[in-house]
């Protein structure tokens, strides 16, 4: 199907993108070039800033790129200079510069999460209606848009309505049913939250490896506190209410009860945490990221889970692609939810595979691995092939972050369809 292509569907020009954290801005930065009115709508009462770091490589660099972002990345990049392994003491069993660490190459960074966010809302938010402290409550689709009723009572009403509301979303929910249809579990919880940087971290990461389990601390660029992050195995899922702060403290609390190294007093830092975070390491598979007027994005679609170290990647890709087939399409939804969807779903499977493997190396089950992974690491500096071993870890995870390529989208042309403005119902 070709750029050409006519349909009788009415142009959409209104869209409301419910989540507020990469996606949704990033789509709505676009779709405001290409002369789309943008509406977001985010549950959480104002930005959410915390999080964790987040790579930006491979495709989703040209793409920041294009959306003018690249060198304010550049100016927040976390500037890890290399991470270590320690023991049971705290004594350091190897270390590895960050590039190996992250698999990162040439223009490749790393920003906080959170950073990225404020950055992508800072841009957007002249131009972008934002609703903090609300979300959708229904959805009712006819043949010219979408009646929306929010939490708050309020009735709108949108040509498009976008779930880019992550993996828990909502909007997937309301238009495609329960959770549960969509999610996989790959075995694995992680964890993080902000603490005093008591280890006196400088741009370093030190971990700790246990058999199932992974801990991480880490401290980047201008950051005065520390990163903890926990990771560990559960076959079975484990109750989760993503509300209940107080039941995700103690059930990491639980987990790594009677565990040596630093974690004792880390889990002393959980409980005051403002910003702890506590999730299951999941995929999303859908055999259709849209439906009628809706389409979801990002994680809300096809969560690849943090071990795949590319749903930043992936989000900011599809805002791009979701956007520029829209306006290819001069607003037929029709048109430019397939060619989304054709274009983005090869590689989003690629790194949902890459996910699965990696989420198997974070949780070891066994003391002898975790031995033989070590020796790796202490040798891996000295040994004459070591380029040849960083060299095909690097390959394997560039192969997923240009897995997506993208293409150059012009804005409508003259003719198309004028903005009709949000109407109250």
């Amino acid at each position: 199907m070709n750029s050409t292509t006519t349909s009788t569907t009415t142009a959409a020009k209104t869209v409301l993108i419910s989540g507020a954290s990469i996606a949704g801005p990033a789509l709505a930065l676009w779709l405001h070039r290409y002369g789309f009115t943008a509406t977001v709508v985010e549950r959480a009462p104002e930005l959410r800033t915390g999080g964790y770091k987040v790579d930006i490589r491979g495709t989703a660099i040209e793409v920041c790129r294009r959306m003018g972002v690249l060198d304010e990345i550049r100016a927040k990049s976390t500037d890890m200079r290399g991470g270590s392994y320690v023991d049971d003491a705290g004594r350091t069993i190897g270390e590895l510069p960050a590039d190996i660490f992250g698999g990162r190459v040439e223009e490749d960074d790393e920003i906080m999460r959170g950073e990225l966010a404020r950055i992508l809302h800072d841009r957007t938010r002249d131009d972008v209606e934002y609703v903090f402290g609300d979300s959708i409550a229904a959805l009712a689709e006819d043949a010219d848009g979408v009646t929306v009723t929010f939490e708050s009572g309020t009735v709108r009403r949108f040509d498009l309505v976008v779930g880019a509301d992550g993996l828990h979303s909502n909007t997937r929910r309301l238009a495609f049913g329960p959770e549960e249809r969509f999610k996989r579990h790959l075995g694995a919880y992680i964890s993080i939250f902000t603490a005093p940087n008591h280890l006196g971290l400088d741009r370093w990461e030190t971990y700790h490896a246990l058999p199932g389990k992974l801990v991480c601390v880490y401290s980047s660029a201008g950051e005065a506190d520390a990163k903890n992050l926990f990771i560990f195995s559960s076959p079975r899922e484990l109750p989760h209410d993503p509300r209940d702060v107080t039941a995700q403290k103690r059930a990491l609390a639980d987990r790594f009860t009677g565990d040596g190294w630093e974690i004792p007093r880390l889990l002393g830092h959980a409980a005051d945490a403002d910003d702890f975070y506590l999730d299951s390491m999941s995929l999303v598979e859908m055999d259709r990221w849209s439906k009628g007027r809706v389409v979801l994005l990002g994680d809300a679609a096809h969560c690849s889970s943090p071990a795949s170290g590319q749903g930043t990647g992936l989000a900011l890709t599809g805002a791009y692609v979701l956007a520029g087939e829209l306006a290819r399409a001069h607003g037929d939804h029709t048109v430019a939810f397939a060619r989304y969807e054709e274009r983005m779903r090869p590689g989003v499977e690629q790194n949902q595979r890459m996910a699965e493997g990696f989420v198997k190396e974070m949780t070891v089950g066994s003391k002898w691995k975790i031995a033989l992974r070590m020796l790796m690491v202490r040798t891996l500096p000295k040994t004459p092939w070591k380029n040849l071993i960083a060299k095909k870890i690097r390959d394997g995870i560039q192969a997923a972050a240009n897995a997506v390529p993208i293409e150059d989208y012009a804005a409508p042309t003259a003719g198309a369809a004028d903005p009709r403005p949000t109407v109250a119902a």
